[in-house]
């Protein structure tokens, strides 16, 4: 099954891949490597989670802040490469959840990004991954993930 056809099957869509918000690229293809820039929980141009996890937000806050980042990594996959058939596994999610100095949660958080990968890439979707915690984020976003994507 397509990525498309599972995310319209789970009720999501694809938004439109955010434009980078300073001086960098939001993807870099090197060999069968596709480095994604920070992936912020951004929609229709406004953040849509923002503030600390465990002050201002609560963990299942932080977990859609997650999902909604994954798929603007996905929308930037979408918008480099033209589809999905290319990717042949999620490398490495790196994820930095803005949270508050007791928080100690960024592994649940982040699972909002890795359990939407399972769902829509299966297999392909297995990745190392790193989760931290700051005490700000950009923007202040409560959640930024960056992915290295494998490509066939």
């Amino acid at each position: 099954m397509s990525i498309e056809s599972r995310l319209e099957e789970l009720g999501l869509s694809l938004p439109t891949a955010p434009p980078p918000a300073a001086n960098y690229k939001p993807c870099v293809r090197f060999g069968n490597l596709l480095f994604l820039s920070g992936q912020l929980p951004m929609a229709d141009g406004e953040m849509k989670y923002s503030g600390r996890v465990g002050k201002d937000l609560d963990e299942e806050a932080g977990y859609k802040a997650a999902k909604l980042c994954a798929l603007n990594a996905l929308a930037q996959i979408k918008k480099e490469l033209g589809d999905f058939d290319s990717v042949a596994t999620i490398l490495r999610v790196d994820g930095h959840v803005n949270c508050t100095p007791d928080f100690d949660a960024m592994p649940k958080v982040l699972n909002g990004t890795s359990d939407l990968l399972k769902e829509l890439l299966g297999d392909r979707a297995g990745h190392a991954r790193v989760a931290l915690g700051h005490h700000q984020l950009p923007l202040n976003a409560a959640v930024e993930i960056a992915m290295t994507v494998g490509l066939r």
